[in-house]
């Protein structure tokens, strides 16, 4: 009886081991399970979390670097500013990048993403201020050209203008014109004479005005001569005038002005052949301008 008690007594001391190792184990298992699932839990967290931050440091990066693509060439602060967005950038790329990032690092990370989103914030800002600025400064570059370009042709007329009025202003002016028909023989010898029959040569005389502007030297009269049946002498050529376009001229007179001093002036115009009967009308050009005429008549004569 007392061994058999004994057994009985082995037999419920063992069950009661293997029911206590049974629930150790299955404790052991079950805490297992939770540490497990707990590590899980917060590595999906961190996931999540580092996810999060990674859209949200890809948003800003694409506006950051919108920024830098179109504005190719900035200087001074804006480029100071650029530049450390750069950095920021930089610095948040490291810590993403990391497989094993800290929650501490994560915050970080978050940190710098908020000063870098402020930091494109304050370039936008900057650059919408420059553009603006760089287009009124265009515009008043604009206006600013214009406006010398006005002054400059309002130049260029007021040169021309007061070329043209030196010009006007050098031309010589004739007085006291006269024309006396002649008849000068082989020896000399003269006579007046309106008879067309005997007169040979027109002498026509003139005064050349002070002129203040007209330098000292030579210079070229043409002298023009239309008969009484409209057509001029046209022995000496062509030449352009100012006001009457191309002329016929019968003679080129050069004479050597003094400048500021009246210049008397007589010039004969021998004829060959018979003078027509009327009235023969003398000009005189300087310069391309008329500076006086003188009128003659002619009668037919028996002897």
């Amino acid at each position: 009886m007392s061994n058999e008690s004994s057994s009985n007594s082995s037999k419920i001391i063992i069950g009661i081991l293997v029911v206590a190792l049974i629930g150790s184990w299955i404790y052991f298992n079950n805490s297992k399970t939770e540490i497990i699932n707990t590590y899980d839990n917060k590595v999906a967290v961190i996931d999540s979390a580092k996810s999060k931050i990674q859209s949200e440091f890809i948003a800003v990066s694409a506006k950051a670097d919108s920024l830098t693509q179109q504005n190719t060439q900035l200087q001074g602060d804006l480029l100071d500013k650029s530049n450390q967005i750069q950095k920021l950038k930089s610095n948040i790329g490291n810590i993403l990048r990391k497989q094993d990032a800290t929650n501490k690092e994560l915050a970080e990370a978050k940190t710098l993403i908020e000063e870098l989103n402020g930091k494109v914030t304050g370039l936008f800002a900057d650059l919408s201020k420059a553009q603006a600025e760089n287009k009124e400064l265009a515009t008043k570059n604009q206006d600013l050209t214009n406006a010398n370009t006005t002054l400059n042709s309002n130049l260029t007329a007021t040169q021309k203008e007061k070329e043209r009025l030196q010009d006007i202003g050098s031309t010589l002016h004739a007085s006291s014109f006269n024309i006396q028909s002649l008849r000068i023989k082989e020896d000399g010898t003269e006579k007046k004479t309106n008879n067309t029959r005997r007169a040979n040569t027109l002498r026509l005389s003139f005064q050349i005005d002070k002129n203040k502007i007209t330098p000292s030297g030579e210079q070229s009269l043409y002298v023009c001569i239309t008969g009484p049946d409209g057509v001029a002498f046209s022995t000496g050529g062509k030449f352009n005038t100012r006001e009457d376009g191309t002329r016929d001229f019968a003679n080129k007179i050069s004479v050597q002005y003094e400048q500021n001093k009246e210049l008397g002036v007589s010039y004969d115009i021998k004829q060959t052949n018979q003078l027509l009967e009327g009235e023969y009308k003398i000009e005189v050009y300087h310069n391309g301008f008329k500076i006086g005429e003188g009128k003659t008549s002619l009668k037919k004569g028996l002897f």
